[in-house]
């Protein structure tokens, strides 16, 4: 049997198993663990629990080393101060190198052994110089990594419209992909101010309710399309897929009624001339 836990290194990061030996861990609790970059701080994301064997093929899991002490706490603040005179340094270099590029986080290893410099750029840097300087001041390996404007609001965080810590920094693991089909299939403005987030690109929420969405529309007539209503003949200009409910402009007159799906039928359709 093998005793396994959950562990997360970063809010809303992916989970990772570790061998949890003989440890009475709390959620939350944070651990010093075994990585292939060193020794790593994370904290307790799924409660030990015990497997009979890991599947064929699967390397063997790395251990828990202990819970987190109080010197290991101290680590991780002298860690978060290099991390900020880090930043400050390679901003500086960058902009005397004149690099194009938006440097916005920097990470260090729990050992101190490592930084990882985190940034956003419209095309290809050329940052050995700038690698060069890191290292000669910092005396540690260096990352530079280069990633695309969502996972720029994942690592910094904010709040979104609707007044909430952004889905992808609290919890989302993911970027699920997102289409602005699913706007219009909740009939939502088309606004790229209404339905984008902080990160410029469409909203991770919309792709929360587009399966009830379609479920909820499967029999609702397409937009434009022609149909009998108690008023007379019209064509469909809206959905309401919540409500149950279609707005139909009538030929007649021009006006826009509302009416709920049971008041036309698959037999009250009639085809557009």
């Amino acid at each position: 049997m093998i005793r396994i836990a959950g562990i997360r290194f970063k809010t809303a990061g992916r989970i990772y198993n570790f061998d949890s030996a003989d440890f009475v861990l709390k959620m939350n609790d944070k651990v010093i663990v075994d990585t292939d970059q060193g020794s790593g701080l994370g904290y307790v994301a799924t409660l030990p629990h015990e497997i009979e064997a890991l599947l064929p093929g699967f390397p063997p899991l790395k251990p828990i080393l202990r819970i987190a002490e109080e010197e290991d706490l101290e680590q991780l603040a002298r860690n978060s101060e290099m991390e900020k005179q880090a930043f400050k340094y390679c901003k500086q270099k960058g902009m005397e190198l004149g690099l194009e590029m938006n440097l916005f986080h920097v990470e260090s290893s729990f050992d101190g052994t490592k930084l990882v410099f985190f940034f956003t750029a419209d095309g290809r840097v050329d940052f050995r110089l700038l690698v060069k300087e890191l290292v000669k001041e910092f005396r540690a390996r260096i990352e530079m990594r280069q990633v695309g404007i969502r996972n720029r609001s994942k690592i910094l965080g904010g709040l979104g419209r609707c007044g909430r810590e952004l889905c992808c920094s609290s919890y989302l693991e993911e970027f699920d992909p997102v289409s602005i089909r699913m706007a219009k299939e909740q009939g939502l403005s088309l606004n790229p101010t209404k339905i984008s987030g902080v990160c410029g690109r469409l909203m991770c929420c919309l792709t929360y309710e587009n399966e009830a969405y379609i479920h909820l529309k499967e029999n609702f007539p397409k937009i434009g399309k022609a149909v009998m209503t108690p008023q007379g003949k019209g064509k469909v200009t809206r959905h309401n897929a919540i409500g149950g409910r279609i707005a139909v402009r009538l030929d007649d007159d021009g006006m826009e009624i509302e009416l709920k799906m049971d008041e036309i039928s698959n037999k009250q359709e009639v085809q557009n001339d």
